[in-house]
């Protein structure tokens, strides 16, 4: 009698699971209210019948009505897929005006580095004796040899774990109001500023910046969107907007590692240019052009995917239902 009463809500229930991602609003309001009575009647048969087969049909029909109405974990693969396709490009873009900034100072103060260093000759022997010089910029010297002076792998794991490391300490040390990256940044500008100045100064500053352009395009730009998050993370300190100070830095922060975890790919990217690509025999022209492509591909990455992601409302922060609840406050 109790399974004749009850067989056609069930029967209903199992429909309802079957088309749970296609239902309308009333649909979805049944299938939690049968999903609830289903649930009772498991209750009652577990302590009334014996019937085996009874329990496991409405056992197996509970657990999957449950997973209807709760919602399943994604799959790992989707949650890369999001995170690639969404997130990380949605926190690089939301981010631009900061690595922008940073991008067009860095350049500017790297350019007159540079040729301070290439007309001063008073200036480059502060730097190095003029044979130490000479060591470093002559055709196979220290420049010129230094992407091909380990076998290509191993280079570019290197390159990889030393970048990684630079674009790190620019996001998480942006923490401290961001003075650590404006070290990391003028340690960066006054060591490429040097390269090109005593290069230019001995006639081969082409030569460095078609060793330079395929990878350093993105690797810099890579450092540059890193440093430019860290300065944004230390303002954040200094201005919380209407959040709390922690609830603001604990938003500003999940953005950060989402950003880092996306540069380390662009990085390996960038690391694996320089150590096959950069020492090649291919012409300046193939090497330059390849640099180009790879840096137009991130640009068009952002400033197309991650604008569209970030006007849909997506910020590179975590799953709400991950981040926790945040308390509110006076505004």
């Amino acid at each position: 009698m109790f399974v004749a009463a009850h067989r056609a809500e069930w029967d209903r229930l199992a429909e309802l699971v079957r088309r749970s991602g296609r239902l309308r609003g009333p649909e979805a309001d049944e299938l939690v209210r049968l999903y609830q009575r289903a649930a009772t009647h498991l209750s009652i048969v577990r302590s009334t019948s014996p019937d085996p087969a009874l329990l496991a049909r409405l056992s197996s029909l509970v657990t999957k009505a449950r997973s209807a109405v709760t919602g399943t974990h994604s799959p790992a693969w989707r949650e890369v897929g999001l995170f690639f396709s969404r997130r990380f490009p949605a926190a690089v873009y939301r981010s631009w005006p900061w690595w922008v900034a940073t991008t067009v100072v860095f350049t500017v103060v790297t350019g007159l580095l540079s040729a301070w260093i290439a007309s001063d000759a008073r200036v480059r022997a502060t730097i190095a004796a003029p044979d130490e010089i000479r060591a470093m910029t002559e055709p196979g010297g220290g420049y010129e040899a230094y992407y091909s002076s380990e076998p290509a792998a191993s280079f570019a794991a290197q390159v990889w774990t030393n970048n990684a490391q630079v674009a790190a300490a620019s996001l998480v040390l942006g923490v401290l109001l961001g003075l650590p990256v404006l070290l990391v940044l003028w340690t960066n500008a006054l060591n490429l500023g040097v390269g090109i100045g005593l290069m230019t100064s001995a006639g081969r500053g082409e030569l460095f910046l078609g060793l330079l352009a395929p990878h350093g395009l993105l690797e810099l730009t890579a450092v540059f969107v890193a440093a430019g998050t860290g300065l944004r993370l230390g303002w954040t300190v200094l201005d919380p907007g209407g959040l709390t100070r922690s609830a603001a830095l604990a938003r500003a922060g999940r953005s950060v590692v989402a950003i880092a975890l996306g540069l380390v790919v662009v990085l390996l990217v960038s690391g694996l240019i320089e150590a096959f690509v950069t020492p090649s025999g291919l012409p300046t022209w193939a090497r330059v052009g390849i640099g180009v492509a790879a840096e137009a591909a991130f640009l068009a990455y952002v400033f197309v995917l991650g604008r569209r992601a970030a006007a849909e409302g997506e910020t590179g922060d975590v799953d709400a239902r991950a981040a926790g609840d945040e308390a509110p406050v006076a505004g």
